[in-house]
């Protein structure tokens, strides 16, 4: 009866950590000058608070995340990366991709969204970085 409470209240507090930690990233960027107009005026945006991306040659890259439109929360997301080629070190960094219209919001919902040079989504990327040979981290 006690792992089970135990149990539950950790449930609980894990998903409260997890709402703030999407809301904490969405006050970042909405404080951002630059980037707080598109939140008035894109249809929806997926939000990821962490991506961790790393790697000594082959690397790679994950995230999860959620989906909004009209500032309400409509889905969940991930993202993965898989890269080859010259590279050492990691990177944590939050991502906020804004849909500009009913369009690319459904295609993102509907998996069939990639970046590609028409990409009527915009992304936008908060960083810190730490690789080999660097003297500390830089946002």
């Amino acid at each position: 009866m006690i792992a089970a409470t135990l149990l539950l209240y950790s449930n609980a507090a894990l998903a409260q950590r997890e709402v703030k930690d999407y809301s904490d990233t969405i006050d970042t960027f909405k404080r951002n000058e630059t980037v707080a107009p598109y939140f008035a005026s894109a249809y929806g945006y997926a939000v990821f608070p962490t991506i961790g991306k790393g790697g000594i040659g082959i690397g790679g890259a994950h995230g999860k995340g959620q989906v909004y439109a009209g500032g309400k929360v409509t889905g969940f997301t991930s993202v993965t990366q898989v890269t080859i080629g010259f590279q050492l070190g990691g990177q944590a960094y939050s991502q906020v991709i804004f849909f500009e219209d009913e369009r690319a919001y459904e295609d993102f919902t509907s998996g069939n969204f990639e970046f590609d040079a028409q990409a009527s989504a915009i992304a936008v990327t908060a960083s810190a970085q730490a690789s080999a040979g660097s003297s500390g981290a830089a946002a």
